[in-house]
């Protein structure tokens, strides 16, 4: 662990093994820091770690988007502290704009307003929280969900998804590890990290296997609709009449405005298996204690979801799917990368690091550190989502920045390549 060391000091290692104590924040930062570190730049930093798009000028939100928050600010109307829950105007918009993708409509009361998906999470697993209880988490996936669940002390039971198959679920596994303690299976969709879309099917096997063991699910959407690829994307309260669905998202992605911080925490229950006077009771008292989101911004949103022109979403799409197309051919002449499943949505891909082809590299985080420090290009260690040994690569950027990164990477990797003589 000598070279790592070198980098970070002698404690970073054990702040970053446990999935409870990584953020993607603070891995970014400290690469970050390597860098910075290193005296006067000697050229662009290329960072192609975070989910946020918008610091590329092929990546900015609709003129709908910014006019309707113009207006909402200037009629001085929405200056106060909005209901806890949400304006109720809001969600009804909300509600409206889901429903396009369900067999039924859902209701504004079926709607929560948070500060963008992350509160959406903290709610969600604080208001499932019980003694004793745990909940299943995808691996590879997001590490808010470990966080927040640790601080409510309910236990971490992993799943691997399936590289060999689509980052698809065992559903086996799923009934292995579910107990009577299980409160919920989370479930990502489109996928971050791995840049998967779950099929109809596949998804109605996932809402079948929750109703058999039963527990609920939490369907992270905050990529919802972010489908470029063979596969379509299908919203998980579709299946609601099988199991509840508590569905998350946000405008972040689709709408290009992580900043703004509107996300959502819906409840999908056609059938009130979940919903009940003393669970709504309980939500709206988690909610009593939260900040709500800004309230111009809230009053914003039905003209935004009204206003927006399909081609900005089909704008996006294209660029994703462009620079989704440049990421898995360019990783493919890498020899020591390896990428199984070539994007089909979201806005990042998993690479997997064949460590074996490597000299003086000793893993993921290892790589990602010396990747910073010698060509100033900053990924995201796949450590940071619970799969040691891979590298997630966010391509929502600029091509040109794009192809740029990947060439810096590709020389670092034929820099650090073993002779072909010493691999075993």
């Amino acid at each position: 662990m000598g070279s790592q060391t070198n980098y970070l000091g002698e404690n970073y290692t054990k702040e970053l093994e446990t999935p409870t104590n990584i953020t993607i924040k603070k891995i970014l930062g400290l690469l970050m820091g390597i860098i910075d570190g290193d005296g006067e730049r000697k050229r662009e930093v290329i960072s192609l770690g975070i989910g946020d798009p918008t610091a590329h000028s092929c990546f900015h939100t609709t003129n709908e988007a910014k006019e309707a928050v113009v207006e909402s600010l200037l009629i001085d109307k929405f200056n106060g502290y909005s209901p806890s829950a949400g304006l109720p105007t809001t969600r009804k918009a909300i509600a409206s704009y889901l429903s396009r993708d369900l067999c039924y409509e859902l209701s504004q009361e079926d709607v929560y307003i948070t500060v963008g998906c992350t509160q959406a999470i903290e709610i969600a697993l604080s208001f499932l929280a019980k003694p004793n209880s745990n909940i299943l988490l995808p691996r590879p996936g997001f590490p808010t969900y470990a966080l927040c669940a640790s601080f409510r002390n309910i236990e971490i039971r992993y799943y691997d998804l399936l590289p060999q198959n689509n980052w698809q679920l065992n559903l086996e596994a799923i009934e292995d590890l579910v107990d009577q303690n299980t409160i919920a299976i989370v479930i990502i969709n489109p996928g971050n990290p791995c840049g998967n879309v779950y099929s109809y099917d596949h998804l109605k096997k996932i809402a079948e296997t929750a109703k058999k063991v039963k527990t609920l699910i939490i369907a992270d959407e905050v990529y919802g609709h972010l489908a470029f690829g063979e596969t379509p994307f299908t919203s998980m309260g579709l299946f609601s009449s099988i199991t509840p669905i508590l569905t998350l998202g946000s405008l972040s992605k689709r709408w290009l405005i992580p900043g703004w911080r509107l996300g959502w925490f819906v409840i999908n229950d056609p059938n009130c298996i979940f919903k009940s006077p003393k669970i709504i009771e309980h939500i709206n008292n988690y909610c009593d204690l939260c900040a709500s989101p800004t309230t111009f911004i809230q009053a914003a949103v039905p003209k935004i979801i009204e206003n927006t022109k399909e081609d900005f979403f089909k704008n996006t799409l294209q660029m994703l799917k462009k620079n989704s197309d440049i990421c898995y051919e360019k990783t493919l002449e890498i020899p020591c990368l390896n990428c199984p499943y070539k994007p089909q949505g979201s806005m990042v891909v998993m690479v997997n690091l064949n460590i074996i082809l490597l000299q003086n590299i000793i893993d993921d985080m290892d790589f990602c550190f010396k990747l910073a420090k010698e060509e100033y290009v900053i990924l995201l260690p796949g450590t940071a989502v619970g799969l040691k040994n891979w590298i997630r690569i966010t391509f929502a950027v600029e091509s040109s920045f794009l192809e740029e990164g990947l060439k810096r990477l590709k020389s670092f990797c034929l820099r650090h390549s073993k002779p072909q003589n010493l691999i075993n």
